[in-house]
């Protein structure tokens, strides 16, 4: 009965970082003196990982980028401002000098921030053979698709990839990143 007291005693003295007991000692053979013998010690505990600092999420990158984009078409061309102003009581002659000087100054300011390619080399309204394999969120087969790939059918659109944006950094607040074009006021 002794040794098992001894056992469970060994046992809560290890876990808890205690000098083992004189009577179990002896009874392994081991005559220390005090002083030689410190008392078991417990590793330090690991260090708790810090938390990871605020990130934004996937979707709030997202949208800042693209508010970013729109920001850029609404400074460089006036983007916003034209699809906003209500312009069917315009004359078209009137329209048309508008979309001719904001087509200018979008696509500049487009492919200084984002470099675009066609998905798919050909001229809309040809033939096409989409291959078996295709990457659908790249080619998307409309239409009547039956069976298998490789599909031929007529080419409607070339679709965009987008290479190399460079947008600026995300401002902050992450709140700023929802202003498109800050309102402007001119001091007289």
């Amino acid at each position: 009965m002794r040794r098992l007291y001894l056992a469970f005693a060994c046992f809560f003295a290890f876990l808890f970082g205690k000098r083992l007991p004189e009577a179990a000692l002896e009874m392994a053979g081991v005559r220390p003196s005090a002083k030689s013998l410190p008392a078991p010690t417990m590793p330090a505990p690991a260090p708790k990982p810090e938390p990871p600092p605020d990130r934004p999420e996937p979707a709030e990158i997202a949208v800042a980028g693209a508010m970013q984009l729109l920001g850029v078409l609404q400074r460089e061309g006036r983007l916003v401002d034209f699809l906003m102003e209500p312009i069917d009581d315009y004359p078209d002659a009137q329209v048309g000098a508008a979309v001719r000087t904001i087509h200018r100054d979008c696509r500049k300011a487009l492919e200084g921030t984002v470099r675009l390619e066609a998905v798919l080399d050909g001229q809309e309204e040809a033939p096409i053979t989409v291959a078996a394999g295709f990457d659908p969120a790249r080619v998307r087969v409309i239409g009547k698709v039956a069976g298998k790939p490789p599909f031929s059918g007529t080419l409607k659109h070339h679709g965009w990839a987008a290479h190399d944006v460079k947008l600026p950094p995300l401002p902050e607040p992450p709140a700023a990143a929802l202003v498109v074009a800050p309102a402007e006021v001119e001091m007289a």
